[in-house]
């Protein structure tokens, strides 16, 4: 064993267990001693863990006939899809698709799950997932180490059910709000999204699960999304959804990508040369593989030949019709290797083959604990008249609580992000799904109330009745989305409002808590006093919302979306329907070349998000960057670091008397020549403070943070100039500022 100290046993039993048969038969057979690893090693040199992941990578494909190769290309069927039949369905493990490995070379089979917030169809194995707040959620914790704590609490509960592979790190910028999946994604920046579902990813991978990264690229509406042709710019898009992607992918080094359903000029995603070519293999150097969303292939040669690894999850592209290309010279065959040696060098490079998985149960108390903190740390409190909250327990003797099925638990978002909730089958695909513990039941535990009563709100009547005779009013409100729809609108659904309306109508100390997949319209914001986002909550949700409504935890959660004051002062385009008849087409055609039916062009071009409404000079209901705390803040003494990587240091100091956290938030301005949006996020710190506590903050910013995209030269330069750097609270509120005149130098990361 001293001679090979960076094995570990468990790949030590996987050496031998395909080596020797009737080894595998005998798991209490004693561990094999250093003579016989070395002559395991001997046989199988890529065994080595010392030797590169890519080292390793050539070693086996040298050992591969054309059929393993073409088997390394595509998946083996969803259970379920669309009637196929699943010829190897004994081999997979429940998920939603898997590719068959090389047993007699100890590659083994990738088993795959959707696990954008939590692991997907738990039930159906009879296990249990814990489901994390909704990525929307947790990206308004603005805090990368709570990012990889949610990274490893789904890799641990991926592992622990014998996958080995996530379909999770959603990071499309929302530009569209009522977009289904905008509870899937990471908000409307790109630095903010890339930096924290980069971090996220790295945690994933570092329990030896591989990681993707999706939906590559411009994946903003559920409507007509597999026929839909986006059309923008290459500035527009390298400056903002691609430097999501850039980001996410230089901090998380995730081992795949998962191309989108639609297309981006002209070409699918899946088969898009620039994208998955010229950028991400080229210009960013990504050494994993590109597999297709489910569905999402199109063609062979051309999507070969664009840079597309593995068609999911069947095999009508990259099976019998590769081979055909390959033996016909239409596909080289270097071309096949490189698929072929960077599916190997992911299942490498993350450590699946020499860590296989193991099923175990998963701890549940450990992953409840982590997904309540995170959630602490994403609610986001957007008002607080007369400081209502936190409420006062000795004040308060009787508490209604209203709406939103409260007396369940709390809703989560649908579709195949879904979590299944405890002791339940899995739900149907766009099934409303509540996640106990209840509300009530939770409230009444903190509470020291004497009463704490419910109301459905099903009778707006009845729960004003019952808000008017309690101190305090607390309603519960949803907003429900799912994969595969949009939402009609950004107003609460089923008369929630008219609800709202009258109970603080008839009790003004009226607190609202949402429970919200994206922003939405407030039209009684001016009537309650308080109220509090606290997004798909997940599992710890509710025992996480009670401590922030009660005080034990201070709130500091800020908006990593803009909430608009109507739909209508959102940037264009808006959600664009297919035209009549449009909608699944190429869901038949998939055995053939097919097109976009409708196009979409985004002639917001640079002016996404707060981008948008600071160049637009539309006034917001509520900014992005924006959260309010149970004590305040305050800045002082910018000063700026011009250089390579210039900095700016600033005081922050807590003037309130309570511990809390402050997310200091810093933008840049770029020179007029740039003709760029006013202000630009560029980095952020998240600094605990005490009561009356001050501390000096230094924030690095990376020179890509500062630069444009110059399509004529394809890469990134730093105009030069005259900068203007703002510091504060939100994208709204920053009373600090200074300018500098920075050089002119190319950017790093220059290119595609």
């Amino acid at each position: 064993m001293d001679k090979f100290p960076s094995l570990n046993l468990l790949s030590i039993f996987a050496i031998f267990a395909v080596l020797s048969p009737a080894y595998a038969q005998h798991p209490r057979h004693n561990m094999p001693d250093a003579t016989a690893q070395n002559q395991a090693i001997a046989a199988r040199p890529w065994m080595n863990p010392k030797l590169s992941p890519d080292q390793r990578a050539d070693m086996v494909l040298r050992q591969m006939t054309l059929d393993e190769k073409i088997d390394l290309l595509h998946g083996q069927g969803m259970p379920g899809w669309r009637g196929k039949p699943m010829p190897n369905a004994d081999l997979g493990n429940g998920g939603v698709g898997f590719v068959l490995g090389v047993p007699r070379l100890g590659i083994p089979i990738i088993q795959m799950d959707d696990a954008a917030y939590g692991v997907r169809l738990s039930a159906r194995n009879g296990r249990y997932s814990t489901a994390m707040p909704s990525n929307l959620g947790s990206a308004a914790s603005w805090d990368a180490q709570a990012a990889c704590e949610y990274g490893g609490v789904i890799g641990r509960e991926l592992r622990a059910q014998g996958y080995n592979m996530s379909l999770g790190g959603g990071v499309d910028l929302v530009r569209e709000l009522r977009g289904g999946r905008t509870f899937e994604y990471m908000g409307e920046d790109p630095i903010l999204a890339g930096t924290l579902v980069g971090n996220r990813i790295k945690c994933e991978q570092a329990v030896h699960v591989i990681g993707d990264i999706k939906h590559y690229a411009m994946n903003d509406q559920e409507s007509g999304r597999t026929e839909v042709d986006v059309i923008i710019g290459k500035r527009a898009m390298q400056e903002s959804d691609l430097l999501a992607f850039q980001i996410g992918i230089a901090v998380g080094h995730p081992a795949a990508v998962m191309c989108a359903y639609n297309a981006v000029n002209g070409d699918y995603s899946c088969q898009n040369n620039y994208l998955l070519t010229d950028v991400l293999k080229q210009s960013w150097h990504f050494p994993g593989f590109v597999l297709s969303d489910w569905g999402g292939t199109h063609s062979t040669v051309k999507a070969s030949a664009a840079g597309l690894d593995n068609e999911q999850p069947l095999d009508i592209f990259y099976s019998e019709k590769m081979k055909e290309a390959v033996q016909s010279g239409a596909v080289p065959m270097s071309q096949l290797d490189d698929h072929v040696h960077r599916i190997l060098r992911s299942e490498f490079a993350v450590g699946i083959v020499d860590y296989p998985t193991q099923k175990s149960v998963v701890q549940a108390e450990r992953d409840l604990n982590i997904a309540r903190k995170v959630e602490e740390q994403s609610i986001v409190l957007l008002k607080n008249e007369h400081n209502i909250l936190p409420l006062d327990v000795a004040k308060i003797h009787s508490i209604a609580i209203i709406g939103s099925h409260a007396d369940v638990g709390m809703i989560s978002g649908g579709g195949s992000a879904q979590v299944d909730p405890p002791g339940s089958t899995s739900p149907e695909w766009q099934e409303h799904v509540w996640f106990p513990p209840s509300p009530l039941k939770v409230i009444r535990a903190q509470s020291s109330a004497s009463t704490v009563q419910f109301d459905s709100g099903s009778d707006a009547a009845s729960a004003a009745a019952l808000a008017g005779r309690s101190d305090v009013a607390i309603v519960f409100v949803n907003q429900w989305s799912s994969e595969g729809m949009d939402l009609p609108s950004l107003s609460l659904p089923d008369n929630q409002d008219a609800l709202i309306e009258q109970v603080a109508a008839a009790n003004p100390r009226t607190i609202v808590v949402l429970e919200s997949s994206t922003a939405v319209l407030m039209p009684w914001i001016d009537k309650v006093s308080g109220v509090v986002e606290a997004w798909f909550a997940g599992s710890g949700g509710t025992h996480a919302v009670a401590n922030i409504l009660f005080g034990k935890v201070n709130p500091s959660g800020k908006l990593p979306i803009t909430f608009p004051l109507t739909e209508a002062d959102q940037p264009p385009p808006q959600i664009v329907p297919p035209p009549p008849g449009a909608q699944g087409r190429t869901a038949v055609m998939r055995t053939g070349e097919a097109k976009p039916t409708f196009s979409v062009e985004y002639t917001e071009g640079l002016k996404v998000g707060y981008k948008w409404y600071d160049a637009e000079h539309k006034k917001v209901l509520f900014p992005f960057g924006f959260g309010l705390a149970y004590t305040t803040y305050s800045y002082s003494n910018l000063q700026v670091e011009p250089g390579a990587t210039p900095a700016v240091t600033f005081t922050v100091k807590n003037t309130g008397n309570r511990a809390g956290e402050e997310i200091a938030e810093v933008y840049a301005a770029l020179p007029a020549s740039a003709n760029e949006p006013p202000k630009r996020l560029v980095g952020w710190s998240k600094v605990p403070l005490n009561p009356g506590e001050s501390k000096q903050v230094r924030v690095a910013i990376p020179q890509l943070y500062l630069s444009i995209y110059d399509e004529q030269q394809q890469g990134w330069k730093l105009l030069p100039g005259s900068y203007s750097f703002m510091v504060g609270g939100s994208s709204a509120d920053l009373p600090l500022v200074k300018q500098v005149d920075l050089s002119a130098t190319p950017a790093p990361n220059s290119g595609q």
